[in-house]
């Protein structure tokens, strides 16, 4: 057999070094993705803890519900009742028709719901103004705004109850919506997460672009901000809807929000335990409802933005 009858050896091409780092990549990414599964398993521990907080989260409202489903004399025993009796519907009913908590409710849905949009309309214009624009004396408005903070709302009460008796608006929601159409916790609130969500780069690239401050904010500054509006409002809202002391000062009981209008199931020298809570439990539901209704798309936008920081 001569030399050119034996079969050729096919030598096998050598993998290009850009395909050997892809597979390794690769198994890289799944080792990562499997200890990251391992590091964030929750044990028997956290259940048990997150149980317990859970319980101790809902204890108050459960005996709320407790309290207004029994009478006054069950309620003042020792030891307390724990289970549901069977007044709830008429406590109920007695505290909704005593205490005008239908007018109460809407007067209190107005006033929360104007106070929740203007404030974060208005802190994240002022946030994103601080974070991003640069302008004289920028600090100084800053500190001034946190400065705010520190003064008792309760010293302001004589001259602002004054300026509402001014303008006409005593006695009437305008006099509680217009003090606090913005409030300094939100505007720092919406600085410091917006210095740190918002990257300087988008801005500039809008500038590039040709986009005036406005614009910036609306088509750039609004998206980013999203999730953080999102837990303002709540806040906000939740905040104008239990607040009690300055529209107790400025309203009156034909006119009341929630928290006023409880004050009618209190009066007397003889106070019905069972018909304030089951006032109380009212004044309560909208609040759970709507954190029913919204709460899923709240936490997501809080899991988006912490994502993408």
């Amino acid at each position: 057999m001569t030399i050119h009858s034996l079969p050729a050896r096919t030598k096998t091409p050598d993998r290009t070094p850009a395909e050997k780092p892809v597979r390794r990549r690769r198994g890289g990414r799944r080792l990562l993705r499997e200890r990251a599964g391992r590091q964030h398993h929750a044990g028997p521990l956290a259940y048990v803890l997150l149980a317990v907080m859970a319980v101790l989260s809902i204890f108050p409202l459960y005996w709320t519900m407790v309290a207004a489903s029994t009478d006054n004399t069950r309620v003042s025993q020792t030891p307390p009742p724990f289970l549901p009796g069977p007044n709830l519907f008429s406590n109920l009913a007695r505290a909704w028709d005593e205490a005008a908590m239908g007018k109460a409710m809407i007067n209190s849905l107005i006033v929360a719901g104007v106070i929740a949009l203007s404030t974060v309309m208005f802190a994240t214009l002022a946030g994103f103004a601080f974070a991003k624009l640069k302008f004289k004396g920028r600090n100084v408005l800053l500190m001034l705004v946190i400065g705010t903070m520190l003064v008792p709302p309760q010293l302001g009460v004589v001259p602002l109850f004054m300026m509402m008796s001014e303008l006409g608006w005593s006695q009437q929601l305008p006099a509680v919506i217009f003090p606090t159409l913005v409030s300094a916790v939100g505007v720092f609130f919406m600085r410091q997460y917006l210095s740190e969500a918002l990257p300087d780069e988008l801005v500039e690239a809008g500038r590039v672009d040709g986009a005036h401050s406005l614009r910036i904010f609306w088509s750039i500054v609004l998206p980013v901000a999203r999730p953080a509006m999102a837990v303002l409002f709540m806040i906000t809202f939740v905040h104008a809807w239990n607040d009690f002391f300055w529209p107790f000062v400025v309203l009156d009981m034909t006119n009341p929000t929630v928290p006023v209008a409880l004050t009618q199931l209190s009066a007397g020298y003889v106070r019905d335990q069972s018909l304030i809570m089951a006032g109380a439990l009212l004044g309560t539901l909208p609040l759970l409802a709507m954190f029913i209704v919204f709460g899923r798309q709240i936490v997501s936008g809080i899991m988006a933005g912490a994502v993408k920081g």
